[in-house]
């Protein structure tokens, strides 16, 4: 029986890939990539040459029976994402839940997700903390953070730079204006930053610079 390798590849800078990763993609049958375009870039840049299969979240349900099978007849099969760690707002949980359910060794290499190092950057509390990723657009939104306003642990979300002031003044208005926190944009690229202070200051902030590339929000938890 083959195994399935979870590999996470770089949020921003390419030199954040790891020997491992890049061993265990060259030595791999079979690369699952949520976007083949985006990941050939990458695996090009490695010289990486196996092949790759197509795999997100409108076709896991349909393929991954097949992917299965292959593994069970004695592949191995790497499975990346666009950016980041698999599973972590990105394709992946299926695909590793069904090898388990087949008794199949799965093995995630440690590597590259967005949110730790905003967490650690942030100046919050570290030693506790609940990732909610992306919060529902619509239907669930109030309900999600109604259940949150209690919450004493740092929180983390995902969000859209065209969201992300409409989420900060949401969040002002549950969990009040003078809660502190901090936005991380552009992880480990050129023009990360990270902004801190109140909601209220941070929300003037990005009224007045408009936010570009990808954001992580890292919110501080209820105080006692």
């Amino acid at each position: 029986m083959g195994k399935l390798y979870v590999v996470p590849t770089p949020v921003g800078n390419l030199e954040d890939m790891t020997f491992r990763a890049i061993r265990v993609l060259k030595e791999a049958d079979l690369i699952l990539a949520e976007d083949t375009r985006t990941s050939g870039i990458l695996l090009k840049h490695f010289e990486i040459k196996n092949a790759m299969q197509s795999h997100h979240k409108f076709n896991e349900h349909k393929t991954v029976e097949g992917i299965v099978n292959r593994i069970k007849a004695g592949e191995t099969v790497a499975l990346i994402s666009d950016a980041g760690t698999p599973g972590i707002s990105d394709p992946g949980f299926l695909i590793v839940r069904e090898c388990v359910k087949n008794d199949i060794e799965v093995q995630c290499l440690p590597g590259a997700t967005a949110f730790v190092p905003a967490l650690v950057a942030s100046g919050l509390p570290d030693e506790r903390f609940c990732f909610e990723g992306f919060l529902p657009q619509k239907k669930g939104r109030v309900t999600r953070l109604t259940s949150l306003q209690e919450e004493k642990r740092t929180m983390i979300f995902y969000e859209s730079p065209y969201r992300l002031v409409k989420t900060l003044t949401q969040f002002a208005e549950f969990f009040g204006a003078e809660r502190p926190v901090s936005v991380c944009r552009e992880i480990s690229k050129i023009h990360e930053e990270s902004v801190r202070g109140t909601l209220t200051e941070v929300i003037a902030h990005f009224t007045q610079n408009e936010p570009r590339g990808e954001i992580v929000i890292v919110l501080s938890g209820k105080k006692d």
